[in-house]
């Protein structure tokens, strides 16, 4: 089987209650179920949260929430991979034989269906640990800055300040949209981050990350010129 599974806490603190919060017309959790539902892949799609209002939101908008997650996954402190396996063992103590299981974000509205489907491809046909979204650093990592306290400036890398930016090697970050992954990756907590995963790469307009009220304005201002220009298009 195929799942996916929405990690939804509900203690967000930068942007309080931003896994339910209206974006664009819909909750913010409602783009990321709609997406998985519509890439075809999946035979469940759960959503992993300690919160009621959250888990009444996704069972409205097409997913499951057989269980609330329990309180020490629930902190600030609970990364990803603990979250993604307690899910999958539950869904397998439950009679739920999982062999792939695909992480999704729940602030994720650039997410499409078709990458969706594709990193479920890649992770079948290159047989690794996990598939995740990419892209590509905007400006050379090798000339990034420290600004002091006192407002000083110094390099991180100095001996990159006379090497040519065509010169420097390319960068790329994680894009944070969704990690696909076997299910004894997740169960074992491999780390996502290492020769065993494959790339899934994204423009840079379709990733945002979503942590603070200033990257949520930027988000919308981006979604809604991207919609605008999908309207212009269908009319020509």
């Amino acid at each position: 089987m195929k799942v996916a599974i929405i990690p939804a806490r509900g203690g967000s603190k930068r942007i309080p209650r931003k896994n339910i919060k209206n974006f664009c017309g819909k909750p913010m959790i409602a783009w990321s179920i709609d997406a998985a539902r519509k890439s075809g892949v999946f035979d469940r799609i759960i959503v992993s949260t300690d919160d009621e209002e959250i888990a009444a939101v996704a069972r409205d908008n097409g997913a499951e929430v057989p269980f609330m997650r329990p309180e020490e996954l629930s902190n600030d402190f609970a990364g990803t991979i603990p979250v993604i396996r307690h899910a999958t063992e539950w869904l397998m103590e439950n009679g739920c034989a999982v062999d792939f299981v695909c992480c999704i974000y729940a602030t994720a509205p650039f997410i499409r269906p078709v990458d969706i489907a594709g990193g479920l491809l890649t992770l079948q046909e290159q047989g690794g640990d996990y598939a995740f979204t990419v892209a590509r650093y905007p400006y050379p990592i090798q000339r990034a800055l420290k600004v002091s306290e006192e407002q000083r400036i110094s390099m991180f890398s100095p001996d990159m300040f006379h090497v040519r930016s065509q010169d420097l090697e390319e960068s790329w970050h994680d894009a944070g949209q969704f990690y696909w992954g076997t299910s004894e990756a997740w169960r074992i907590e491999k780390p996502i981050f290492s020769a065993e995963s494959y790339s899934i790469e994204l423009p840079r307009e379709r990733v945002q990350d979503i942590d603070t009220p200033e990257d949520w304005r930027v988000a919308e201002w981006l979604f809604r010129a991207m919609e605008l220009k999908n309207e212009c298009l269908s009319a020509s």
